[in-house]
């Protein structure tokens, strides 16, 4: 089986890097393949233009840049996603990879006269989610059930895409950093296997 790692931050030394490295290694000791796209190094633009509106709107091709980040889906058979959580949401690249990405006529077809269908039933998605608070903020903010509503639900759900981890890993610039690295390899090593892993 093969994973799409997608990672969104710009340091390549993050601890977003290490738990996408972490991943990889799991998925490696289980027998399966993976590979990494790292939006920042490879100059993802995530900017969503009125040429990425015609695609949506199935008015136009979609762009090179997006035919690849499609083709790397195609590929996979999960998809995982390791991002820092800005301002209670996804870093702006990731947003912008998943507006552009995930259009109208590849990821779901509908139209004004139609029911939505979801094209990416095929793919399971895992989630992990870094964070500097500690678990009494995202839970006094509700912010893990947000996340599942927002992102869980939202996006790929919508698509037909089933999310089977969907993990917060918090106070990622304190203590719990080993803790999460070990947690990534886990995910990773039961990426094929998991039904549900939730945190």
């Amino acid at each position: 089986m093969h994973a799409l790692i997608v990672v969104a931050h710009h340091d390549p030394q993050s601890l977003t890097h290490s738990i996408a490295t972490q991943v990889a290694a799991g998925l490696i000791a289980s027998g399966h393949t993976y590979e990494i796209a790292d939006l920042a190094a490879e100059g993802f633009d995530p900017r969503y233009t009125a040429a990425d509106h015609l695609v949506h709107r199935t008015c136009a091709a979609p762009p090179a840049d997006v035919l690849a980040e499609q083709a790397r889906l195609d590929r996979a058979d999960a998809l995982v996603l390791a991002f820092p959580i800005y301002w209670w949401s996804l870093p702006g690249l990731l947003k912008g990879w998943i507006d552009r990405v995930f259009v109208n006529g590849w990821a779901i077809d509908y139209g004004p006269d139609t029911p939505v269908l979801k094209k990416l039933r095929h793919l399971q998605v895992h989630l992990l989610a870094l964070g500097a608070a500690d678990d009494s903020a995202f839970d006094r903010h509700g912010y893990a059930k947000a996340m599942r509503t927002q992102i869980d639900y939202g996006i790929f759900d919508y698509c037909g895409a089933k999310v089977l981890t969907s993990e917060l890993l918090l106070e990622s610039e304190g203590g719990a950093a080993e803790a999460h690295l070990k947690t990534a390899k886990a995910v990773g090593q039961g990426l094929f296997e998991t039904e549900t892993v939730t945190g």
